[in-house]
């Protein structure tokens, strides 16, 4: 999925979210793990409010996304804070992921990974992110969880307003494909003029996905709830994952050992 029109809207609508909460969550468990600096990939990078985080604190950052629009608007950001010949920008599908060498961490936030299903193609993000790790490497990312799903966001709308522009934004769950699809209409009220999006948001039980990372070679060391950074509850709409690399793949590209 990529965002298009949306992206130039997608920090006015996002005011909510606590950045400074997340890059100390991230960056604690980089370090946690022996990753306090080094090559950094931050896979659905969006607009960059965390990628440009992560580059003032010392990391080599690539920034990973679809979307072109997105990019436009972090480049336009990492040159205003003189960050730009800091951050490398790469216009990729997770699922064609290709960083030209390892890396020692990844992350991924705001629900990249789900969007990326149904299961086969979520393993396969997987798979790509796991090749360009290095041993020892840690892989942070979330996902919306299947409670989201059907109890927070099954049939619901929600009206954004950001002052020049609003967004309708309405969800409607599948529960046998388990997934949402969602529908988004932005309007700029200074032109009048109007935008439509529409893309999926998949979510997994919390086996499968751990039973997907150990495939891959990653050790699972934490997961915690996504939106307060503490233990998991029945109804934790966000999960995130912290795990570590067991070894660095070799081989042709594209295969695992």
């Amino acid at each position: 999925m990529a965002y298009n029109e949306f992206a130039y809207f997608y920090d006015e609508f996002n005011t909510a979210a606590d950045y400074d909460a997340l890059y100390r969550y991230v960056t604690g468990e980089l370090a946690a793990h022996g990753v306090p600096g080094g090559l950094l990939a931050d896979l659905g990078c969006g607009t960059g409010d965390l990628t440009l985080m992560l580059a003032q604190a010392g990391y080599d950052v690539i920034g990973v996304d679809q979307s072109e629009e997105m990019l436009s608007v972090l480049r336009e950001k990492a040159d205003e804070l003189g960050l730009a010949g800091r951050i490398l920008l790469l216009q990729q599908d997770l699922l064609e992921l290709d960083l030209y060498g390892t890396i020692r961490a990844a992350v991924s936030t705001f629900d990249t990974f789900s969007h990326i299903g149904p299961l086969d193609r979520f393993e396969q993000a997987i798979a790509k992110a796991a090749f360009f790790m290095e041993e020892g490497g840690v892989f942070v990312f979330d996902l919306n969880t299947p409670y989201k799903h059907a109890r927070v966001l099954a049939g619901q709308t929600f009206d954004l307003d950001a002052g020049d522009a609003c967004c309708r934004w309405s969800n409607t769950y599948d529960p046998q494909a388990g997934r949402v699809r969602i529908d988004i209409c932005i309007t700029d009220r200074e032109t009048g003029d109007h935008w439509q999006e529409m893309f999926y948001e998949y979510s997994y039980d919390l086996d499968t996905v751990q039973t997907l990372l150990d495939r891959y070679g990653y050790t699972v060391a934490r997961v915690a709830d996504g939106e307060d950074f503490g233990p998991l509850r029945p109804d934790s709409q966000r999960w995130i994952f912290t795990a570590v690399k067991r070894y660095t793949q070799q081989g042709p590209k594209g295969e695992t050992e």
